[in-house]
């Protein structure tokens, strides 16, 4: 599979670090029993501090949950930051819209849109098989 960004180069950058960090960590695993599994989709997210958080999904037969985004968004919340600069998520065939299109979690626990700039808007991402 390749990418390519309507992008500049530091942007490409952070996508290639956010790439690495994410598929560092991608892989299902069953967890105490089956039909409950983790770490099918993985995400790495960059803070407007510049750190990078990670997260894999959980996936549980009974509906509960959550995405891989979330985790990541947790990890970097229990950091005490909020600002998030990108996000991108990862599954075994690549590349997977992040279900979180944002650049920053506002005071109210909201998400808030992206600056049309931000490379958490995924529609700029082409991607050819």
């Amino acid at each position: 599979m390749t990418s390519s960004f309507d992008a500049t180069p530091e942007e490409l950058s952070i996508v290639s670090t956010l790439w690495t960090q994410a598929q560092g960590i991608l892989g299902e695993f069953t967890l105490s029993q089956p039909g409950l599994t983790a770490g099918s989709v993985s995400a790495a997210l960059k803070t407007q501090t510049g750190n990078i958080y990670t997260g894999i999904c959980l996936d549980f037969a009974c509906g509960i949950g959550f995405c891989a985004e979330h985790a990541a968004i947790a990890d970097m919340l229990k950091a005490r930051e909020t600002v998030i600069t990108a996000i991108l998520a990862v599954g075994p065939q690549g590349f997977i819209p992040p279900l979180w299109s944002l650049s920053r979690i506002d005071d109210a626990g909201q998400p808030a849109q992206p600056p049309d700039s931000s490379l958490a808007e995924t529609r700029r991402l082409r991607t050819a098989h």
